[in-house]
């Protein structure tokens, strides 16, 4: 089975476990605080048995890096690591807000640049974002690319939640040139859509983000067409620790990067 195909039907079983669960009391609960630092929910807890015990049950060779169970060797001898958020946006799947995703990528080595497949499902609709390396981004069967022709609308997303008074001041040119500016709640379904061609810049430059968290998006964007970068606006690249915490801005051209970076305040 291809690597893809394994993160794919993953992603399905997760998809499968917490359809009904978003939404409802069972959904909190209070479990610690997971490898990534936040506190972690039944629903996150239930989403990551689905996968775990799903690479298990096919004798996977990996090391699984996840959001909330840390690192869990699978094999003394891995083809790589399977880099899990299993439900990415858990305050939204919590209060039952219709966004959030399960994000699965496989990486051959410890660097982000060494991601080779991804894939992000949209756990309220059951869509699956998916892509692998040299081979294009799709959704469900369709391939997906970001925006090419100048948007009816221009579509800006930015990740400012928890940021520092000083970030807003830098960033209140962006948002007073646009009026249109997003954010969502879960970094990877929004990748997933700016690859779709839903959004055309997406900024977060808070330094808190960490590649369980982007991972599969950041292939999915890079298949569709668009570029993701550093702050110093370099490939964004990076090691897939958990104490690692990684600020980008994605883009679908150098125009409208160069419009933004243009804006921000040095």
């Amino acid at each position: 089975m291809q690597v893809i195909e394994v993160l794919r039907e993953a992603s399905k079983q997760v998809y499968q476990s917490v359809k009904n669960l978003a939404g409802t009391e069972d959904a909190a609960g209070d479990f610690g605080r997971g490898a990534g630092g936040d506190i972690s929910r039944r629903i996150d807890i239930v989403a990551e048995k689905a996968v775990l015990d799903y690479l298990k049950k096919i004798n996977f060779q990996c090391v699984v890096l996840g959001e909330e169970c840390g690192r869990v060797e699978l094999s003394d001898n891995p083809k790589g690591f399977v880099i899990m958020d299993a439900i990415d946006g858990s305050a939204n799947a919590v209060r039952g807000i219709p966004f959030f995703c399960c994000s699965l990528a496989f990486a051959t080595d410890n660097k982000l640049s060494s991601v080779t497949d991804g894939v992000v499902t949209d756990l309220h609709s059951g869509d699956m974002y998916w892509a692998t390396k040299g081979k294009g981004a799709f959704m469900n069967e369709k391939r997906i690319y970001v925006q090419k022709s100048p948007p009816i609308y221009k579509i800006i997303g930015v990740n400012v939640s928890g940021s520092s008074p000083e970030l807003i001041k830098k960033l209140q040119p962006v948002f007073k040139s646009s009026n249109h500016t997003r954010h969502l709640g879960a970094n990877a379904l929004e990748l997933a859509m700016f690859a779709r061609g839903l959004i055309d810049v997406y900024i977060d430059l808070r330094e808190k983000i960490r590649v369980t968290d982007m991972a599969a998006g950041y292939l999915l964007v890079n298949e569709a067409g668009g570029f993701v970068l550093d702050p110093d606006l370099k490939p964004l690249d990076s090691d897939l620790g958990f104490e690692t915490k990684l600020s980008f801005i994605a883009a679908t051209n150098k125009k409208i990067l160069d419009e933004i970076v243009s804006q921000i305040k040095k």
